[in-house]
């Protein structure tokens, strides 16, 4: 994983790395390449961004830039991304007691992309401070702010799509925006949604939430009873999210597995930073235990601990990578 670290302004911060790219020879736009009905729903999506989002627009400009290549069909090929791809899959689980409230969280992927998966740290002017990971520089799939909000994405094959914010830049915006789960649910219902997602939020206080939604339709869901944890794969669970499912789809992801296993385990074990990790390995169940060479697999894994403030990280399929601390928000986290 790359580790950047983004400061300044939007465009600056996203100049600075497209340079850096450039010089590096890297050419995004090899692979960038969208069919026309896409890059046309691309295009579209910028007028949503510019109105609701100007801010990332003018950091995907200053990347362009760096790069020396045209913006819009940059901001287009973005912008598509959950919307039309369906390989993106994970599970985050959130859960709490009296001394632990965590985030937990794998993220499975084409392993041809591992070696160009980020973990950026993001102190810009004007927007709180993060960490967060990504296998799309300025979105964000998983991360936690200065203010102990957690968020993580889990994708669902879209039913139907309309011009909005993807999976990826929901949760990169409530990183940047939000200090609280209810400021989140607050956004959600504001923002125009083109995917179809699950973001599951915690924050310092302890509330969480996993947002089913897509672009018709919103969909909260909180923990039952006396349970303190939810658990999201790659499948809504809420009763109204139903009749959006694309049926006929064989679960070779293990979707359900997964999220069996989050449960039973949240269900009966006591929480602690060595129980997440033996979650997230595959200790209690199936998590991310994919067949070697299959071209698929967990990439990196993340622990968002909010009460002890601080972030672990496995850079890799968690059952062979170790955890390590990642330090870059200390210093200002919870000021």
């Amino acid at each position: 994983m790359y580790h950047p670290r983004y400061k300044g302004t939007h465009y600056e911060a996203g100049l600075k790395y497209g340079k850096l790219m450039k010089i590096n020879g890297v050419n995004i736009m090899e692979f960038a390449k969208l069919p026309e009905d896409q890059l046309t729903f691309g295009l579209l999506c910028i007028k949503e961004y510019e109105m609701y989002y100007p801010e990332v627009l003018q950091q995907i400009i200053g990347l362009a830039d760096g790069m020396g290549i045209d913006s819009q069909k940059f901001a287009a090929w973005l912008f598509c991304m959950y919307c039309y791809t369906n390989d993106n899959w994970c599970t985050t689980m959130v859960f709490k007691d009296d001394s632990t409230t965590m985030m937990a969280r794998t993220s499975d992927f084409a392993t041809v992309i591992k070696k160009l998966t980020e973990s950026a740290y993001y102190q810009l002017e004007d927007c709180l401070a993060f960490v967060a990971n990504s296998t799309a520089m300025v979105q964000m799939e998983d991360g936690v702010n200065e203010y102990g909000l957690a968020v993580g994405l889990n994708f669902i094959i879209p039913h139907k799509i309309k011009p909005g914010f993807n999976a990826g830049f929901l949760v990169r915006y409530f990183l940047e925006k939000c200090k609280t789960v209810k400021e989140v649910i607050d956004e959600v219902k504001r923002l125009p949604i083109a995917s179809s997602q699950i973001i599951t939020a915690v924050d310092q206080s302890g509330d969480m939430v996993a947002i089913e939604c897509n672009c018709e339709e919103i969909a909260f869901r909180y923990p039952d009873g006396n349970k303190t944890f939810l658990v999201s794969a790659n499948d809504f669970m809420c009763e109204s999210m139903q009749k959006y499912k694309v049926k006929d789809i064989v679960d070779e992801i293990h979707s359900k597995e997964r999220y069996t296993t989050g449960i039973t385990a949240l269900s009966k074990n006591d929480y602690s930073i060595e129980f997440a990790k033996n979650l997230l390995s595959g200790t209690y169940g199936f998590m991310c235990q994919y067949k070697k060479g299959a071209g698929f697999d967990t990439i990196w894994a993340s622990i968002y601990d909010i009460k002890q403030k601080k972030i672990y990280r496995a850079e890799g399929n968690p059952s062979r990578a170790d955890f390590k601390i990642d330090d870059r928000l200390d210093k200002i986290w919870n000021r």
